[in-house]
């Protein structure tokens, strides 16, 4: 089992679906990279910021990515869009209806595994499925 839950109960996430335009999908990543790995990131100077997002690609359909980040509050995000959107980002551009696309979904964790029953996997593990003594 893994140790810790990909959120948090209580947290929000962000999640944008987009597409890339054709051929474009490795510069795009490439972008993406350079900029939020930057100290310019406006979303990573926020305390809001409960998780570091991750940026994922459709297994079926190489145009199509999803950016994915844990946050304390919706409102804290969102209003964190206009400046970064004021900054036009190089990889928004490779975005099949550009800026307009690059929109998130707000969705609330209301369930996430417990810090009780993570510790208690935690200290079966390596001791083979549970319940085969």
């Amino acid at each position: 089992m893994a140790q810790e839950p990909l959120a948090r109960k209580g947290s929000v996430l962000h999640i944008y679906d987009f597409r890339v335009m054709p051929g474009r999908e490795e510069e795009f990543v490439r972008l993406f990279e350079a900029f939020d790995y930057g100290d310019d990131n406006p979303m990573h100077k926020s305390p809001a910021q409960r998780k570091d997002g991750v940026l994922c690609r459709d297994t079926t359909d190489p145009q199509r990515f999803y950016l994915i980040a844990e946050w304390a509050s919706v409102a804290e995000h969102a209003a964190i869009l206009p400046v970064l959107k004021a900054m036009r980002p190089a990889f928004i551009g490779l975005i099949e209806g550009g800026a307009a696309a690059f929109k998130p979904k707000y969705v609330e964790v209301v369930s996430s595994t417990p810090d009780e029953i993570l510790q208690k996997a935690a200290t079966t593990v390596g001791q083979g499925p549970i319940g085969t003594d």
